[in-house]
């Protein structure tokens, strides 16, 4: 079963699966959906990014009717999740027309009752604010058929244990239930041996997972400069044939029309071309005749070309299996391989689950400079003229009369030098990859940028919480960190100008002892007002 039109659902489903641009299900995706749809509960052992949200979200929108009545409840431990599952199952349910809601802490809860009132399918909320509107009477839950715990072990380490019980009492007791941890502590066991009926447990079972010995690097990215960055990694990079990971096929589509206006000689492929244009795209990998494959996981299975000399996971993949399959790919037959990944700061935690599943370490690599690059693209030039120069003669002529007129007036290293930069700024001018970011004077030391945090000792913060949060987060070293001023209800962080991007990028997506962080650059003194 490898396709999400085997496993029996709706018409409606299918389509809006097929136009979130997925091929085929994950691992728990294919155990649970059909475990799901007949009824039965669920525990669900199974880390983050490996699609347990469409495992348990797609037999959801399947199986709630069109009634307006909330049918099913979805606790998860943080805002962001909450909306992260909304939008999804949103997604899920396009053309069923189901209305989802998320409801959390820090919005308006006038506007949550609201739209409660107008009347909502599916709710995804945090433990605390769906007891509010319980309490309330808001929030009406005789109706509710799925009952869904999504990562509970993280909401049983911010104390949400109570409140959860509390909700699971409140809905009826025909009601399915599934829950899905990352870990099952004894607290998780208990939890659902109180409360889940005969529960069939899925395990995605990683620890035989092994990569193969080639050489595996990453490059920390900033989302909004993915492309300029992977532009910058190809250029400095020899890449005899090579292999481009995606995630969808939108994605696929996207890249491969980016990368061609650029200049690169590359080709698509993914689930929606017909064999013939498949085998035509195949054939030109095979020959040569392009220098990069941009594929999904399920388009590139099958291919066997030896001479494959990079994989590039564009896309970091959602578990380790698929990230062993990819880079599989190169380094075959006892060529040399490269495998490299772009990470971005939010995907960090990801590549460092991989790493322990896999066993092996994915070493960090800093992005080519434009410096690096000039030197490389000269190197490249020198080869290409003189292979001109001594071979094909012909291909001079056509520009002797423009030359002739230029030497009339300016030396012929002059002109050469002018030809070169011509070529080298159409190429890489755009290639500004952390120009986007321009945090101002901050009142940070020469080479540092201060940010503001919206927590301090009121949440019990303290230095060495910080220094490991940003460690870890973004995966610098301790010791750069710089100065850190922890007040009552907020604090200032000193990093490096280097990696301020990176930082803010990821801890603004945050949380620390279940607070959500704001970060912003911070305001020098004087222009306080």
């Amino acid at each position: 079963m490898n396709q999400f039109s085997q496993l029996s659902l709706q018409q409606d489903i299918n389509r809006a699966i097929h136009e979130m641009g997925f091929e085929e299900p994950s691992p728990i995706q294919q155990a649970c959906i059909p475990v799901i749809l007949k009824g039965k509960d669920v525990i669900g052992h199974a880390q983050t990014g490996t699609g347990k949200t469409a495992a348990f979200g797609i037999p959801i929108v399947q199986l709630v009717t069109k009634q307006p009545k909330v049918q099913s409840i979805v606790l998860t431990p943080t805002r962001e999740l909450a909306i992260q599952v909304s939008e999804e199952l949103r997604k899920i349910a396009k053309y069923k027309r189901l209305k989802v809601l998320p409801i959390y802490g820090g919005q308006s809860i006038g506007h949550q009752i609201r739209a409660l009132k107008q009347g909502v399918h599916i709710v995804i909320g945090t433990p605390g604010r769906v007891l509010d509107h319980i309490r309330k009477n808001t929030l009406q839950l005789q109706d509710v058929k799925m009952f869904v715990l999504d990562e509970a072990d993280e909401m049983l380490d911010m104390g949400f244990i109570d409140d959860i019980e509390e909700i699971i009492r409140k809905t009826p007791n025909d009601r399915q239930t599934l829950l899905f941890s990352a870990t099952m502590p004894y607290e998780i066991k208990k939890l659902a041996n109180r409360y889940l009926k005969n529960p069939e447990v899925i395990s995605m079972n990683r620890g035989e997972v092994t990569a193969p010995s080639i050489e595996q690097v990453y490059y920390k990215v900033l989302e909004n400069n993915k492309l300029d960055s992977l532009c910058r990694i190809i250029d400095h990079h020899e890449v005899d044939l090579g292999i481009i990971f995606c995630r969808t096929k939108k994605t696929v589509d996207e890249l491969t029309e980016s990368l061609l206006a650029r200049g690169y000689i590359v080709d698509g492929l993914h689930g929606d071309l017909s064999q013939n244009q498949r085998d035509k795209v195949m054939k030109r990998f095979r020959e040569k005749t392009i220098e990069f494959l941009i594929a999904t996981d399920v388009a590139a299975r099958g291919i066997d070309v030896g001479n494959v000399s990079h994989v590039i996971n564009y896309d970091i993949p959602q578990d380790p299996e698929s990230y062993v399959h990819r880079i599989g790919r190169t380094g075959r037959a006892g060529k040399t391989g490269i495998a490299i990944t772009l990470v971005t700061p939010r995907e960090i935690k990801l590549l460092k689950t991989i790493e322990q599943e896999v066993k092996n370490k994915i070493t960090p690599q800093e992005l080519p400079t434009i410096e690096e690059l000039k030197l490389i693209q000269q190197k490249q030039w020198k080869k290409q003229l003189i292979d001109i120069i001594e071979n094909n003669q012909e291909k001079l002529a056509d520009f002797n009369l423009l030359l002739d007129e230029l030497a009339q007036q300016y030396d012929w290293k002059e002109i050469v030098s002018a030809a070169f930069n011509l070529a080298f700024v159409d190429k890489f001018l755009s290639q500004s990859v952390q120009d986007e970011y321009d945090f101002g004077e901050t009142g940070a030391r020469p080479g540092m940028v201060r940010f503001f945090m919206n927590i301090g000792r009121n949440v019990e913060l303290t230095p060495k919480e910080i220094v490991h949060m940003i460690s870890e987060e973004v995966d610098i070293p301790a010791q750069s960190i710089g100065k850190i001023n922890i007040f009552e209800k907020f604090s200032f962080i000193e990093v490096p100008e280097e990696v301020a991007p990176f930082v803010y990028e990821a801890l603004r997506y945050s949380r620390v002892n279940g607070y959500r962080i704001v970060l912003e650059p911070a305001r020098p003194k004087s222009q306080k007002v």
